[in-house]
């Protein structure tokens, strides 16, 4: 948006100290306001009291809060993205004071924005089921793309596969270690797909560790193949897109999403995916994944042994994902968000 549109000025509200990354051109003007937002208490301190003063004091036309949250008191008119409501379906996952907070106010925002975007038609529907949100002031639009993500040469898959996993091909994850992305069914298929094939395939698990992880810690310790299983810890954007691009297969099987953007991701990579029924999953992968009940450790080893049995449906789901991965392009998706901003800035609403 800021590119493509150095007609507009675009103020960029920061809450700490900023990376010059962000400023994406000389139409930004960037603001840091205190208090820095690491509690819920900060966070509404943050939009009651300095974002409604920086709104008061600059008055841009439309404000855009790009998380969920906004400014109740403030009148400049307001859009609201917004990811998920996983909080909703999994409040025990959630920490008091947050589940607290989401409870408190994340309807009261939906229903103080002039208009809210989602990521998915999932989520969508979740937020007018559960929220009460009118369906006509939401509107869809999809994530998009990272262009480091590549498909990698023979020579390169072999250097990662090397340094990662032994050299042996692997299965491959990323993304926060935590029991609703259901890392440890993850683990636990993957060891019975070993007792089934004893092939000397790896897996790989890319993400820090989130709260309440006992299940994942729990399901290691029993795995038979301990010994194949590898927590890379944080991943660089330097070495994401090669272990993506690596991976035999990339399994993402979790219990919720709002989108899914490694699903994109496996995609541009050219890799081969297997991937949850429910939620916003379908929606994103379509025929390009294999998808699978999350909750039936059967159906996701059953996915496993299709790709290591079959090299020409692996070839058929990247080919797939060739395809599914053009729906997704951020040139797009930004001139959408463009375009509710100018509507929402110049409506009577």
């Amino acid at each position: 948006m800021v590119a493509n549109h150095p007609e507009d000025e675009f103020i960029f509200l920061f809450d700490r100290p900023y990376h010059s990354d962000f400023i994406f051109g000389k139409n930004v003007k960037p603001v840091v306001l205190f208090p820095p937002t690491r509690h819920p208490i900060l966070i509404v301190s943050w939009f009651e009291l300095a974002v409604k003063r920086a709104l008061d004091k600059y008055q841009p036309d439309v404000f855009f809060s790009t998380d969920g949250f906004c400014s109740l008191r403030s009148e400049v008119k307001t859009v609201v993205m917004i990811h998920d409501i996983a909080y909703y379906h999994f409040p025990e996952q959630v920490s008091f004071f947050i589940k607290k907070f989401y409870q408190n106010f994340q309807q009261r925002y939906l229903q103080k924005a002039n208009k809210v975007l989602t990521v998915s038609h999932f989520v969508k529907n979740d937020i007018v089921e559960n929220l009460k949100i009118p369906a006509e002031k939401i509107q869809v639009v999809h994530n998009g793309g990272n262009e480091a993500f590549q498909p990698l040469s023979n020579i390169s898959q072999k250097e990662i596969r090397e340094k990662y996993a032994n050299g042996h091909p692997y299965f491959f994850y990323v993304g926060a270690v935590h029991p609703r992305k259901n890392i440890h069914g993850l683990i636990n298929a993957f060891d019975l797909f070993k007792n089934k094939t004893n092939t000397p395939h790896q897996l790989l698990i890319g993400g820090r560790f989130a709260w309440q992880t006992g299940k994942v810690k729990t399901a290691f310790d029993n795995a038979t193949h301990q010994k194949d299983i590898h927590f890379l810890g944080y991943v660089t954007n330097e070495e994401l897109p090669q272990l993506m691009g690596a991976a035999f297969a990339f399994v993402y099987v979790s219990f919720f999403e709002g989108f899914g953007l490694p699903l994109l991701e496996a995609m541009q990579a050219e890799v081969p995916l297997i991937t949850s029924n429910i939620s916003s999953m379908p929606e994103v992968a379509e025929d390009a994944a294999l998808q699978v009940n999350p909750h039936d450790l059967d159906d996701i080893v059953k996915a496993m042994l299709q790709f290591f049995e079959n090299e020409n449906l692996r070839k058929e789901k990247i080919q797939k994902g060739k395809l599914q991965r053009q729906k997704f392009n951020w040139d797009k998706s930004a001139e959408l968000v463009y375009e509710v901003l100018k509507n929402t800035a110049g409506s009577s609403l």
